[in-house]
């Protein structure tokens, strides 16, 4: 009797701890969401930019689909249309926001003041209201500026974005 009992319980508990442990969520993929005035086209140069980033990304391990989800805004020129999709992009809840310009950092700063935002190629992000100062930005809001003779900047995604916490990447555009 005790033993059928001792069979009972454990072969329930290990069924139990099988089907909880398949009940369990997936991993949560950080999520980084691209906000651009371009088009997704290849003739657009934003559009190349991108591309740029995301095979920098996979080449620092980070591959689309499976340990980073990435989700893309564009707004096809129409500038009007970056306050939407600033909007529809922060209720989505992504881990960091890449604005390429500073016509689509402002609606996404304006959004929001805790997801982080990276943006590629400010004019100037102090006149423009996206930062305090270069010397102490605050905020939310980093990114490249075009102030400097050469645009090139040292991005370091925050700690839990990171397969590897020593990785860094550069992006250079010569002008």
């Amino acid at each position: 009797m005790q033993r059928r009992y001792l069979i009972t319980l454990f072969g329930s508990a290990a069924i139990a701890w099988a089907l909880a442990a398949h009940a369990q969520p997936a991993t949560k993929l950080p999520r980084i969401a691209f906000l651009s005035p371009g088009r997704s086209e290849p003739s657009d140069p934003i559009f190349n930019m991108l591309n740029a980033f995301l095979q920098r990304l996979h080449d620092l391990g980070y591959t689309e689909g499976q340990n980073l989800a990435i989700e893309r805004h564009y707004a096809d020129g129409r500038s009007d249309r970056l306050p939407g999709l600033a909007a529809d992009l922060v209720r989505r809840k992504p881990d960091l926001i890449v604005a390429f310009s500073t016509t689509a950092a402002l609606p996404a700063r304006q959004t929001t003041a805790t997801i982080p935002i990276v943006v590629v190629g400010m004019a100037d992000p102090v006149a423009d209201g996206l930062i305090a100062s270069l010397a102490r930005p605050g905020g939310n809001v980093t990114g490249t500026t075009f102030l400097g003779p050469e645009v090139s900047a040292n991005f370091q995604l925050p700690i839990d974005l990171r397969p590897n916490p020593s990785a860094e990447f550069d992006i250079h555009q010569a002008g």
